[in-house]
């Protein structure tokens, strides 16, 4: 098969496509003919070599990637039957594999693919889907809220937007340029604007004013670093702030006693936090599984950028300067 293989960590240039041996499915497991693998912000840290996030370092060579949907073509010992040529997706877990034609995964982590959702859609929900309906669980929305969501182009971003939307909040935009704000617009957004222009904080300002709004009434922040911080200034007394992220390179800063003054509420939601609000046996299964039901109901439409398989470096590059609008997709 061909698969994109890391030997050396350092730059996207580094992602290789390759022809590998086929992976056969052990005791448990089902072999995937991938038709579509998702690219995760961590995939560009964990192959520059850095660590810091949930994942170590992999032994070398790998091939990277932790998102797969396709078709069942082959079963492993003791694995059920059910699952043969069933169009199914997963996330692999800890174990990377995912960039490749062919790519196998314990059974007990796949989910049928709903009807009426395409392989890119449901690799969109297993991950980043997964991971928005763990921060709806902290949110507490109402209609009554006003929302700012930072790269609401991006994969968690348009799926925020789609739910204030849904739960008849009030939902604000902000994205880096002309392309994406408009795809933010297109959203539903009831203000998008451009975190790249340095009024954009006078122009929520104004939005604000025109609705009566002290402030805004929560930020959902993955990007902290000045466009955080400018995020975190327009927020009323009491409002909320969510952190699952940094993308700017740095978390959003509060001076000293800013929280308690401002009666603000500051939450980090990914991790531990995230796993126990969502509770039960399996609570990451939980969280995928309304992920993918509220894409097959049409409540979320998940926001795909595709690449081929053999561009994966290209894609890498895309996404370490922000420049891609939604879940990144590798197509074999």
């Amino acid at each position: 098969m061909r698969a994109i293989r890391l030997h050396a960590f350092g730059p996207a240039e580094n992602l290789l496509h390759e022809t590998v041996d086929d992976p056969a499915p052990g005791p448990g497991e089902v072999r995937i003919a991938v038709a579509a693998a998702g690219v995760h912000l961590l995939d560009t840290t964990l192959r520059a070599g850095h660590t810091g996030g949930p994942l170590p370092l992999p032994e070398l060579p790998t091939v990277p990637g932790r998102e797969v949907a396709g078709t069942v073509d082959a079963l492993g010992e003791g694995t059920d039957p059910y699952w043969l040529g069933r169009r199914v997706v997963a996330h692999l877990g800890a174990a990377p594999g995912g960039y490749a034609e062919l790519a196998v995964v314990a059974a007990d982590r796949l989910h049928d693919v709903p009807d009426g959702l395409d392989a890119a859609q449901a690799v969109a929900m297993i991950g980043t889907g997964r991971t928005t309906m763990g921060i709806l669980l902290f949110a507490d929305l109402t209609p009554d809220d006003i929302a700012l969501v930072p790269a609401a182009a991006g994969g968690i971003g348009s799926l925020l937007v789609q739910h204030l939307k849904n739960t008849g909040a009030t939902a604000i935009g902000l994205a880096g340029g002309p392309a994406k704000v408009a795809r933010v617009r297109a959203l539903g957004a009831d203000l998008a604007v451009d975190y790249t222009d340095d009024t954009w904080p006078a122009r929520v300002r104004a939005f604000l004013d025109d609705r009566g709004a002290p402030g805004a009434t929560l930020v959902f922040d993955s990007v902290g670093g000045a466009p955080g911080r400018a995020a975190v200034d327009l927020l009323a007394q009491g409002g909320r702030h969510l952190r699952f992220g940094w993308s700017s390179g740095s978390p959003t800063e509060f001076s000293d006693g800013e929280l308690a003054a401002r009666g603000i509420t500051s939450r980090q939601v990914l991790g531990p936090p995230m796993l126990a609000r969502a509770g039960g046996d399996d609570p990451i299964r939980t969280l995928e599984t309304a992920a993918l039901a509220d894409a097959a109901a049409g409540r979320l439409v998940p926001s795909v950028q595709h690449f081929p398989l053999a561009d994966a470096a290209a894609a890498h590059r895309a996404l370490e300067t922000r420049t891609t609008m939604g879940k990144v997709i590798l197509v074999p």
